[in-house]
């Protein structure tokens, strides 16, 4: 099993106000291909800004706009909205969240969601911060 970190998420209620900051400020660049990724039937159909820093294969930077209601929407424990995330990717999320339930540590399961094609889990690490891992399914 490989784990690879792929992007912060970052919640804010200006998504576009934000997006301007990472762009005009740090040099990020637009992410062209994940915007028509999005899954918006799936409980978060808020506004998201995908930006890297221009290298092929980056780590990305997901501007999402916060949304408090998703753990009622979606009836899972972790929201990973409500105060952004880590991600990593990895190519075997049923031996992750094997690792996980070996470990005793509860995670939510989205399942595909958000994205099409992203299984994810969500979970916290011992100091309260949001960890998603997916698996890219194609």
């Amino acid at each position: 099993m490989q784990i690879k970190f792929h992007h912060v998420n970052l919640c804010t209620r200006d998504v576009p106000g934000l997006d301007t900051f990472y762009r005009e400020v740090l040099d990020m660049k637009t992410e062209p291909g994940l915007a028509g990724n999005r899954d918006k039937d799936q409980g978060y159909s808020g506004n998201v800004s995908f930006l890297t820093d221009g290298r092929a294969d980056a780590a990305q930077f997901h501007l999402a706009e916060q949304d408090m209601k998703i753990g009622f929407k979606t009836g899972q424990a972790v929201n990973p909205l409500e105060r952004g995330h880590l991600a990593f990717r990895t190519d075997d999320i049923a031996a992750f969240k094997k690792r996980l339930e070996e470990k005793g540590i509860p995670y939510s399961d989205f399942g595909a969601w958000a994205m099409k094609g992203w299984e994810q889990i969500f979970f916290y690490d011992p100091a309260g911060n949001i960890i998603e891992v997916h698996q890219v399914r194609e």
